[in-house]
């Protein structure tokens, strides 16, 4: 087990085969400054730098899950330059955008276990892991309408992705909050659990025993069949089985299944 000291923005600590991953500015909801950012991408490489880590779940300190990003790092000083200074561009491109494809790209399935509210680029974080679980009282705000601005974090995709055009469309126009049980009924989540972390970390258990690259291919080839054709996709399938079949959790889940005893994965 490996825990940082508690005043880092970002907590890492390993369980068996699963990295636990925390969001920790509680005081500010778990909102998004810059070296958050980074010390994320820090426990990001730590569980992929380890073989034994297998799967990951992501949750948040406190009360909240994570508010998107912390407004007090933006530069609103009247005066010269102000537009340039109050730019959001640079910062989605230095520190959301890359954390966003860090979390859709991970050579291990993530788990999100969503403890409060999740706003702005914390609903997109959430929706860029493969699962997620959140707690009852937990809700999901598009609240960039209400400070002139757009979904970004990968928002505006994945809402469409997972709500349909007009769920979304409704979402990020009104900014208005969508609780647990209604983000769980149309599809933004996977399920509402009263300690949603006991559940995400066991979900993750389980996954961290199955075939991870199978696991990884599988979430590649869902997110994305809606840029492919069908007769596109029945391609990737074929390579992507075809790639598959030369590793070695194929040989030993076939092996496994004609014994009628338990497969031995090993995520290889």
């Amino acid at each position: 087990m490996n825990t940082p000291h508690q005043s880092s923005p970002v907590l890492y600590e390993e369980r068996g085969a699963v990295a636990l991953v925390t969001l920790n500015r509680p005081e500010a909801l778990n909102s998004f400054t810059r070296a958050m950012h980074a010390a994320l991408w820090t426990a990001l490489d730590r569980a992929e730098a380890n073989p034994a880590i297998r799967a990951l779940v992501l949750t948040g300190a406190g009360r909240g899950f994570c508010a998107g990003a912390d407004l007090a790092e933006f530069d609103f000083e009247p005066g010269p330059d102000l537009v340039q200074r109050a730019d959001p561009g640079p910062v989605i491109d230095q520190a959301f955008n890359p954390t966003a494809r860090r979390f859709m790209n991970l050579r291990m399935p993530t788990v999100a276990a969503v403890n409060g509210v999740a706003a702005g680029a914390g609903a997109s974080l959430v929706m860029c892991c493969d699962i997620a679980i959140a707690a009852p009282g937990a809700s999901f705000i598009q609240a960039f309408s209400k400070i002139g601005l757009i979904p970004d974090a990968g928002g505006s995709w994945l809402l469409v992705e997972r709500l349909g055009l007009a769920r979304a469309m409704a979402l990020a126009m009104t900014g208005d909050k969508l609780p647990a049980a209604q983000a769980k009924a149309w599809g933004m989540i996977w399920d509402v659990a009263d300690d949603p972390l006991v559940t995400a970390l066991s979900i993750a258990e389980k996954l961290a025993t199955m075939p991870t690259k199978a696991l990884v291919a599988t979430r590649a080839l869902l997110r994305e069949a809606g840029t492919r054709s069908f007769n596109e996709q029945l391609d990737v399938e074929r390579d992507t089985q075809s790639a598959l079949g030369k590793t070695h959790d194929y040989i030993e889940g076939v092996m496994a299944f004609r014994q009628k005893r338990p497969a031995q994965f090993r995520g290889e």
